[in-house]
């Protein structure tokens, strides 16, 4: 079983899924994954939020982890896959586990179960049994803002326990909460933060990292922050952080990934900003606000 190791961190990117005419663009897929392979991120999350993963079925899911399985062998870039799981039953997700091993990704991110609510010993339970049916490794997602719960800091603390446990996505959209586990969390275990309004700030704060949708944007100015910060240099990461705090507010602006899709779309990395119902692309007015940004880009 893999152990904890203080080897997740840095800047990771939950991938859009493009789609067109209904199926999953593997064209897309394979141009996108190329392009993020040459910039400096350091993981992908596939089919989460982000990418859409509660519309895609068992074999788009497993064809979109082999399709950016193969792309990444092209590049020669090693950047491990996490495929992102969610549900409220712990047999189903013990039973995706289990479907999955196979897929070709290097772990795993599982949210934690929604509308439930159950209690902290309930979650500690849930997590518990899914990381006894994988070898894998697991980041917790914890955002209690869609799932209805938030796992509590004595509860993430116990899961640490779990040789293959390594880290949270943290949403907990309580800064005290953050820093408190940041604070308390122990070695090998990594708090990487998932609010992108917050990525400046929770890297001050000791964060190992992030996982952000608004980095499929400026990718590079991203990662500047947490290189600047590492090397000490904090006037010029929060100079990079001005430059970069209204991204994530254009591109949340409505529900994501709308306006990311649509940014792909326009930049010529994806073919489409096709979604899913019941999500739907961004009004005439957010795809006239992101056409200036773009604009103001290329000047």
């Amino acid at each position: 079983m893999e152990t904890n190791e203080p080897t997740l961190c840095g800047l990771w990117l939950p991938l859009i899924t493009p789609f067109r005419d209904g199926a999953l663009d593997e064209t897309s897929l394979r141009r996108l994954v190329a392009h993020y392979a040459a910039e400096p991120i350091d993981g992908l999350i596939l089919g989460a939020t982000t990418g859409e993963g509660l519309s895609l079925d068992d074999a788009e899911t497993q064809l979109l982890v082999s399709v950016t399985r193969a792309a990444l062998d092209t590049s020669e870039r090693r950047i491990p896959i996490y495929l992102g799981i969610s549900g409220a039953d712990t047999r189903k997700g013990g039973k995706a586990l289990e479907r999955s091993a196979e897929w070709g990704m290097d772990g795993y991110l599982i949210a934690c179960p929604y509308y439930t609510r159950p209690s902290q010993e309930g979650l500690f339970r849930h997590f518990s049994a899914l990381a006894g049916n994988t070898d894998r490794p697991i980041i917790i997602y914890n955002i209690p803002y869609r799932t209805g719960v938030n796992l509590g800091n004595e509860t993430m603390l116990r899961l640490a326990e779990c040789p293959n446990i390594v880290g949270v996505k943290d949403c907990c959209a309580d800064p005290a909460q953050s820093f408190d586990l940041v604070r308390r969390k122990p070695a090998g275990f990594a708090v990487l933060t998932g609010e992108d309004a917050f990525y400046y700030a929770a890297l001050t704060q000791g964060a190992d990292g992030a996982i952000l949708a608004s980095a499929h944007v400026r990718t590079r100015m991203f990662a500047a922050i947490r290189s600047k910060l590492l090397a000490n240099d904090q006037s010029g990461a929060l100079a990079r952080w001005q430059q970069l705090a209204d991204i994530p507010r254009l591109l949340f602006a409505e529900p994501s990934p709308g306006a990311i899709k649509h940014w792909l779309w326009r930049e010529g990395l994806i073919d489409s900003p096709e979604m899913r119902l019941p999500m739907v692309p961004v009004s005439e007015g957010l795809a006239n606000r992101i056409e200036r940004a773009i604009g103001q880009e290329r000047r």
